[in-house]
């Protein structure tokens, strides 16, 4: 008698990649923003310039600011772009966008997302699927795959305002999935890598350090599947550091070399930039700005302070700048720093002390993301995608997690929608997110719960209040008079709107993580 085929379990990923990929050329000749103007100068200075002059051009406001890795990507990139038109290639032509230049720099993020989908894959492998589940869609790794792969905020951001987020998350996701394998020198090469690629993700690095020392260097693990201390590999330690050093030189030397490294340094960290980006990211400084801002009208009103010296739409504006606050206490970057610091403290002192693993490591990581997202200084408001791919790791294995991830998602994803403020793109971001939305919903509520909500009626009420948030921003405002008169007021109220649902998600989190700390086996 014949044995029964073996059926591969991940027959169908093949064919949700593929279709992904297809999706996307759908928006190659969609708007796009000032983004793509600066990846095409930086193939410019990086094609057409010396080495020593690639951190000091400024032909274009767009200067290159991103570390040396990145710029060597757009080195490699230019080499081929140069066989679809060699005129974006030249410094000179400012705001040069041919159809040959958009359709190949259309397909660079396209075809650079094939590192994403493998890191997709890796990490759907290290959730656990259901026993005896006959049914592929509404296994765990089915439902991570479609929240990563088709993620409403990635879409948007990478393929239709233009930017190579799918290609870093790939050594993001790719290095978490290697620490569930217990690869921790794969996954540290990989941070590392990451992080001289584009320096913003430091704002997880502590989550990575103080994990590694812990459960690498110092932690061993027992046969009953609990962890003790034991003394200090030294080798451990020393091919960490190896790592780091060698990827850290690899990128910085030849720079450091020709005695360029402050300069580099001023480009990556720009605190004369301001507070807060031209578009508020939905922080806590949102809050603070808005507070600020009431305050000083109601003082002039009341006569407590001189309309005259008050900063007039200082930050309605839109505009990249420093500005003093008119009543509280105007933030420095090191104000940021170190609430940032205390932010996240808690979370890596509780992976510290109590290890639980790949996935204490992973929650750590997520609180990391979102604290430095809330506390940190000039956030853009893409960021908040930083903790919200991780997290859909944990939405499908924890039914409170879950929850957390559709108020975080749904809120961060809406707060992106003034990137794309053309009427064209009204229906296409709409209609984007409520399917994404919807699946989210659907999906994750029949995974943990069924048919009961995993929503507070409360919670249900502010996600409800982003519909009409929508309606009043994208139809009503643009056909009021106050467009003209207060044209980035939609941003503002988007801005505030939004920080209040992630500040609750971040509260929420450290929630889950004291009670964690009581079951630390459990997820």
């Amino acid at each position: 008698m014949a044995a029964a085929p073996v059926v591969d379990r991940w027959s169908w990923f093949p064919a949700l990649a593929l279709g992904v990929s297809l999706f996307k050329c759908l928006f190659i000749n969609a708007y796009h923003s000032t983004d793509f103007e600066v990846h095409r100068n930086w193939l410019a200075i990086t094609h057409s310039l010396p080495v020593s002059r690639w951190y000091y051009e400024n032909t274009s406001e767009w200067t290159l600011d991103y570390p040396p890795l990145f710029a060597w990507f757009e080195f490699g990139l230019s080499h081929v772009g140069q066989h679809f038109d060699r005129n974006m290639l030249v410094v000179e032509n400012l705001n040069y966008a041919s159809t040959s230049t958009v359709l190949f720099q259309r397909l660079s993020v396209i075809v650079t997302d094939l590192l994403f989908i493998f890191s997709v894959k890796e990490c759907c492998r290290c959730v656990k699927d259901k026993k005896g589940s006959l049914n592929i869609l509404e296994q765990p790794s089915f439902i991570l795959t479609v929240l990563l792969l088709w993620n409403f905020g990635l879409l948007i951001v990478d393929h239709i305002h233009f930017q190579y987020n799918g290609f870093l998350f790939g050594f993001l996701l790719l290095s978490v999935a290697k620490h569930f394998q217990s690869k921790h020198l794969q996954g540290a090469l990989l941070f590392s890598i990451l992080l001289n690629l584009k320096h913003i993700y430091l704002y997880v690095s502590p989550a990575y350090g103080i994990y590694l020392l812990r459960s690498y260097c110092f932690t061993q693990n027992n046969k009953d599947g609990s962890v003790k201390w034991k003394s200090l590999s030294v080798l451990r330690l020393l091919a960490l550091g190896s790592i780091v050093v060698f990827v850290c030189v690899l990128s910085f030397s030849p720079f450091i070399a020709m005695g360029q490294l402050p300069q580099i340094l001023s480009r990556l960290f720009p605190f004369k930039r301001g507070l807060c980006h031209a578009y508020w990211a939905p922080n806590i400084w949102a809050l603070y700005n808005l507070l600020d801002k009431s305050l000083a009208v109601l003082g002039a009103r009341l006569k407590l302070l001189e309309e005259a010296k008050l900063p007039r739409a200082s930050m309605t504006g839109g505009l990249v700048q420093e500005f003093e606050h008119s009543v509280l206490p105007s933030i420095s970057p090191s104000i940021t720093f170190i609430c940032t610091l205390l932010a996240i403290l808690p979370a890596v002192a509780s992976l510290w002390r109590r290890p639980c693993g790949a996935w204490g490591f992973l929650r750590c990581l997520v609180l990391c993301a979102l604290g430095s997202f809330m506390f940190g200084w000039h956030v853009h408001e893409k960021a908040i995608l930083i903790p919200i791919l991780p997290l859909s790791l944990l939405a499908v294995q924890s039914r409170e997690d879950a929850s957390i991830f559709l108020v975080l998602a749904t809120t961060g994803h809406y707060s992106l929608f003034p990137l794309l403020f053309t009427p064209a793109e009204l229906p296409i971001k709409a209609v984007l997110m409520l399917i994404f939305t919807i699946y989210s919903f659907t999906s994750l509520r029949k995974l943990h719960s069924g048919q009961a909500s995993l929503l507070h009626p409360l919670e249900v009420v502010y996600l409800l209040g982003l519909v009409a948030m929508a309606v009043i921003c994208e139809i009503i405002f643009p056909l009021s008079p106050w467009q003209h008169r207060l044209p980035f007021l939609p941003l503002l109220a988007t801005s505030v709107y939004c920080s209040v649902g992630t500040c609750y998600s971040f509260l929420r989190m450290y929630a889950i993580l004291v009670r964690e700390r009581e079951k630390p086996k459990q997820l």
